[in-house]
């Protein structure tokens, strides 16, 4: 009779660690995933049957699947412990109906610790059908969306085109900002400093504030970055009449004001601002943030102590802590630094604008435990892991200290009916600070100065200012952004800022996201025939009823219905009205050396490349020639005996037959004689494990260059992302959702 339970999670390196902490009274198995999906060869959803989705076993997941089926008939109980979020619970709900569980039992932990597992063990429930519900309306629609318009956008634009119900809109923000730095027009100022020097030969920098006609009031105007306004002068012939007074002018200190300033400390990291700060201070994209942080999450192995999880559950849009994770972190503050680095219980810090529709179903990301400092464990992880485990560590424990003061002096100076000013700041207690990174200090101290000194001008500086538009886009503004209007959730936020940009709808340059004449095409169809795709108001408000499905307030089939009735109608109409869109193309630096006519940056299949703006008049592509042309390398082809030449493709350099298109034997440039095109250097291991099925992960070459992949292809096709080929390739299991679709990738 079976005696041992069996748990079934999402990833291998979650089951490594739970087994490890466990001991042999379960079984822990990995799902990789979803086992179950809408097919990828039709629509799958019965629009004239309640939107009935027809769920089939997902390709390459049978083995899986009858693996599980074993393991469960060999078990006495089994326990569904998928991640804890709607698509975790559709996991879990799947895997049930799979395993034809009768009473099927979920267990939720939000941190892979010994305490919080046993824990969940204690407390199993019943699957939530409200969670799966949710994730059936979002799947339905981000299908009917996807499968219903990519391919009108394929007859309209261009084929492979794709349109998502959070991907769209993130499109739009992104074309929307271009369209405002493109009507900005700049406005000309100029302001006035002087470089004053102190009795005690001690240098300030004073900016110019206006007339000195009236007495200082001891407020600060503030502009709206917080910093103390100074008069603007319009032109320089203005400033040039402010240095004519001024000239042989004695300058002296007319008022001091020096106070105490307060800085509280920050709030925990959300999904979001996670994700911001890791790409300000690390340059880690959203993806990338997202990959390590599950790795941090599932367990890494610590030595002595075993594997643990080293931070909570990583999607999550509140800052909500724990008492006992308070506890615990206020304890190691007093024993590490000191009762007075304890900030007051309930923190000091004013309430954080909370996002809209903030579900607030997790805790913020967090450590599992405060002792665990990045010091302490940095043996045990990677250089990227030990990168954003410090600054969640550092951010949690910060968040749980006193604030930071500082003394703030402010300084007037007139001279000749004129007023400068001069601010600056020392550090008194430095409060939450004593964990954070130097620069956070932003400290300016200035020299002695008292009312009545007496100041020389060694100089006069005036500088032209302009206006400036509003920024681009970063991937983590486009993110805080996204999340300020409720559009997407904490689990969309990486994979829509990744999509946008795998589809070339967007490109990034110099870290600023760019919309490209694809992208803009692809807006302009959206924007004009489906308003409501691409509308910020209607995507928050139907995220805003897809959490009154999780939260049970309404039921799935009427927000799908509510939402496809108008959308089917539109869809309609714009097969017939709906104009072909021309990809605009972009002007490139030269001329035509064919024709002498302007070059441009056109978008076509294989991505952007320059040619002539005449065509099809003149049919000049740049680097066409140098790719054309055949160099002799002394080889006879293997296969019809004419001599192998080498030449420079879109991929690069290769070898092929010179009665190429009749021959058409190609090779890499790098193989050995006579060797066929598959020819290519030895793969190398990369020290990391595939966390589908624990192999080594090895680093090959292929013809679109190096990868990552699995040592057990063609069994296992783990790959990770793109960055994985420059960085250490992920030890997490992939988020769940198949890769591709035949009708595009779509985010939601």
């Amino acid at each position: 009779m079976p005696t041992r339970s069996l748990i079934i999670v999402e990833s291998p390196s979650k089951a490594r660690t739970l087994t490890k902490f466990l001991g042999d009274t379960y079984e822990v198995r990995a799902s990789m995933g979803h086992v179950v999906d809408l097919p990828r060869s039709k629509l799958g959803i019965d629009v004239d049957a309640d939107f009935a989705p027809d769920y089939t076993v997902i390709r390459g997941k049978e083995k899986q699947l009858s693996e599980l089926k074993a393991a469960a008939k060999k078990s006495s109980r089994v326990l569904l412990a998928a991640d804890p979020d709607r698509e975790g619970e559709a996991i879990a709900w799947h895997i049930a109906n799979q395993l034809k569980l009768k009473n099927p039992e979920r267990i939720v932990f939000r941190e892979v610790t010994r305490p919080a597992v046993e824990a969940a063990l204690g407390q199993p429930r019943p699957i939530d059908q409200n969670l799966v519900d949710a994730y059936q309306a979002r799947r339905a629609i981000d299908r009917l969306l996807g499968y219903k318009l990519s391919p009108l956008l394929w007859r309209k634009i261009r084929k492979g085109l794709s349109a998502g119900r959070v991907q769209s809109v993130a499109l739009r923000l992104v074309c929307d900002r271009e369209d405002e730095i493109e009507r900005f027009v700049p406005t000309e100022s100029w302001s006035l400093d002087a470089l004053l020097e102190t009795s005690a030969r001690a240098q300030v920098k004073a900016r110019y504030q206006g007339p000195a006609s009236a007495k200082p009031t001891g407020r600060r105007r503030k502009g709206s970055d917080g910093e103390d306004q100074s008069t603007v002068l319009p032109t320089e012939a203005a400033a040039h009449r402010v240095m004519a007074d001024l000239e042989n002018a004695q300058f002296a200190v007319t008022a001091v004001e020096r106070r105490r300033v307060r800085r509280n400390p920050p709030q925990p990291y959300t999904t979001s601002t996670l994700q911001q700060d890791a790409s300000a201070q690390l340059r880690f994209s959203p993806t990338k943030t997202m990959r390590v942080a599950q790795q941090l999450y599932e367990g890494v192995e610590l030595g002595p102590e075993g594997p643990a999880g080293l931070i909570t559950y990583m999607r999550t849009d509140s800052p909500r802590v724990s008492t006992v994770a308070v506890e615990q972190m206020r304890s190691y503050i007093q024993t590490t630094f000191g009762k007075e680095y304890l900030g007051p219980v309930g923190g000091t810090r004013k309430a954080a604008k909370t996002p809209v529709a903030s579900q607030d179903a997790h805790e913020a990301v967090r450590p599992t435990a405060a002792e665990r400092s990045p010091e302490s464990v940095s043996p045990f992880l990677s250089a990227d892991q030990l990168k954003l485990y410090r600054l969640i560590w550092r951010r949690f424990t910060a968040s749980q200290m006193s604030a930071a003061e500082f003394d703030s002096t402010r300084v007037d100076i007139d001279a000749a009916s004129h007023r400068f000013r001069v601010t600056g700041s020392r550090l008194a207690f430095d409060g939450f600070l004593k964990v954070a990174s130097s620069d956070e200090r932003q400290e300016e101290a200035l020299p002695e100065l008292a009312e009545g000194d007496s100041l020389r001008c060694l100089e006069l500086i005036p500088e032209q200012h302009f206006t400036q538009p509003p920024p681009r886009f970063t991937e983590a503004s486009l993110v805080k952004e996204l999340e300020e209007r409720g559009i997407g959730r904490p689990s969309t936020y990486a994979p829509t800022v990744e999509v946008i940009q795998t589809r070339s709808y967007v490109r990034q340059l110099e870290r600023r996201l760019n919309p490209t004449p694809l992208g803009r095409a692809v807006n302009e169809a959206l924007t004009g025939q489906f308003p409501a795709v691409v509308d910020f108001g209607f995507t928050a408000e139907l995220e805003g009823k897809l959490d009154g499905i999780e939260t049970g307030e309404t039921a799935w089939v009427p927000v799908v219905r509510s939402w496809y009735q108008p959308f089917a109608k539109v869809l309609e109409e714009a097969q017939e009205s709906m104009p072909r869109v021309k990809i605009q193309a972009q002007k490139a630096d030269g001329e035509c050396p064919k024709c002498g006519a302007e070059l441009v940056v056109r978008s076509g299949r294989f991505g952007d490349f320059v040619g002539c703006g005449r065509y099809p008049e003149c049919d000049y592509i740049q680097g066409r020639e140098e790719r054309a042309k055949a160099e002799e390398i002394g080889e006879a082809c293997p296969q019809c005996g004419k001599p192998l030449v080498r030449r420079s493709g879109r991929r690069g350099p290769f070898v092929g037959c010179s009665g190429y298109p009749k021959c058409k034997f190609v090779r890499s440039e790098a193989a050995p004689n006579g060797a066929p095109g598959a020819a290519r250097p030895a793969a190398e291991p990369t020290g990391e494990k595939c966390p589908e099925c624990g192999q080594d992960l090895v680093k090959r070459m292929g013809r679109f260059g190096p990868f990552v992949s699995c040592a057990g292809y063609p069994k296992c096709r783990y790959r990770p992302p793109k960055e994985a080929v420059q960085a250490p390739a992920s030890q997490g299991g992939s988020r769940r959702r198949p890769a591709k679709e035949p009708h595009g990738q779509l985010v939601g």
